[in-house]
């Protein structure tokens, strides 16, 4: 069903209601500048979009400055595309989520993402999440990127150590068994002295009884 043919009328619909595109004429759902208006008031519009501009890169990534939601709607081509989606997460990290699989496992690319938020470590392939480099430069942006990171690095005492060196809080997201162990604690707490309120509250009562009787 096609309600808008104007132009003018149909910007300032989409400004309203980004998923009123759907209701656009198909010169309309080509047209940049209207197109453009929907996705500013909803990601999702992009979707209704015709696929000669789901498919333009740099219309594309103009669409993902504006709301990172629209990028789960271009072409696939596109989420395939390294140089267009290296664009895209250092624009907003949170577009690694619709990466095709083999460019979230691009160490270039799952770097550049969680530079810009290291939540998005979540979105990366297995393998790179489980990747020193990769995890900890996560957790310089955000210490609780430590929770995407595979079980094996969250119980690694010396990589828990390099990113509780970085940002103590990182010791909160380490493994239960790591956050219990009062030697390592210790490490830690030598590392970054505000680690120690990110240990087990066990240990850390178990510390301050120790401290207390030895005062």
């Amino acid at each position: 069903m096609i309600i808008y043919n104007d132009k003018e009328k149909a910007i300032a619909a989409v400004k309203e209601d980004g998923g009123r595109l759907q209701y656009a004429s198909d010169d309309l759902k080509n047209n940049k500048e209207v197109v453009l208006a929907a996705v500013n008031q909803y990601g999702g519009a992009l979707r209704f979009a015709s696929e000669e501009l789901r498919n333009d890169k740099e219309f594309v990534l103009a669409a993902v400055k504006q709301n990172c939601d629209a990028i789960q709607y271009a072409s696939y081509e596109l989420r395939n595309d390294k140089e267009f989606i290296l664009a895209a997460v250092k624009k907003s990290g949170w577009a690694l989520e619709f990466a095709s699989a083999d460019l979230s496992n691009n160490k270039e690319v799952v770097l550049a993402a969680v530079k810009e938020h290291g939540w998005v470590l979540q979105f990366a392939s297995d393998d790179l999440r489980n990747n020193p480099e990769v995890v900890l430069a996560a957790v310089k942006e955000r210490a609780s990127a430590l929770y995407c990171a595979s079980d094996d690095l969250r119980n690694d005492k010396e990589f828990v150590l390099s990113a509780v060196k970085e940002r103590a809080s990182a010791l909160y997201c380490a493994s239960d068994d790591l956050r219990n162990d009062k030697e390592f604690v210790i490490a830690a707490v030598k590392q970054n002295g505000d680690a120690l309120q990110y240990a087990s509250e066990e240990l850390q009562e178990s510390l301050r009884r120790f401290n207390n009787e030895n005062i």
